[in-house]
């Protein structure tokens, strides 16, 4: 097994954690927390969202040292197209992550500490609109990492 080999495993398992589990809150925890009355909502997605987001920083930097490992032992200007591409929406993809970090998330834990429950509905959303944004964007990677060869 090399060096790459494993970066790659890297690479794609924290891949995995990051778009699996926004895809799993979105599809999958939004539509059944839905019926519970906001305090209930609210706390668990609070919940939910702290544990998560402490996945999300470390599958970032994960994500960043794998690729950037993988970008340099090949080269930029030997790399792939592809390679440059999802280097892009992965970083815009971290931003978007970041603004919930520290906007609408902050915003949900304040919220739900002050019983806030109007004030944490309107930052749970944000969350959402954000999180679909980078579910959507971290499809589109996951297309160009696995079909950006056939494109040429």
């Amino acid at each position: 097994m090399s060096v790459h080999h494993l970066m790659l495993f890297v690479h794609v398992s924290s891949v995995v954690v990051w778009i699996g589990g926004m895809a799993f809150a979105y599809f999958c925890l939004r539509p059944a927390a839905v019926a519970l009355p906001p305090p209930q909502r609210l706390t668990l997605w609070a919940g939910v969202l702290s544990r998560f987001f402490q996945q999300v920083w470390i599958v970032i930097v994960l994500i960043l040292a794998s690729g950037f490992s993988m970008l340099f032992e090949t080269g930029y200007a030997r790399a792939p197209l592809p390679w440059n591409l999802m280097q892009g929406t992965g970083i815009v993809m971290v931003a978007v992550f970041v603004s919930i970090w520290a906007g609408p998330w902050r915003a949900l834990q304040i919220s739900v500490a002050a019983e806030d429950w109007a004030r944490g509905a309107k930052a749970l959303n944000r969350i959402r609109q954000r999180v679909a944004f980078n579910l959507a964007l971290g499809a589109l990677t996951i297309a160009i990492a696995t079909l950006g060869q056939a494109w040429r």
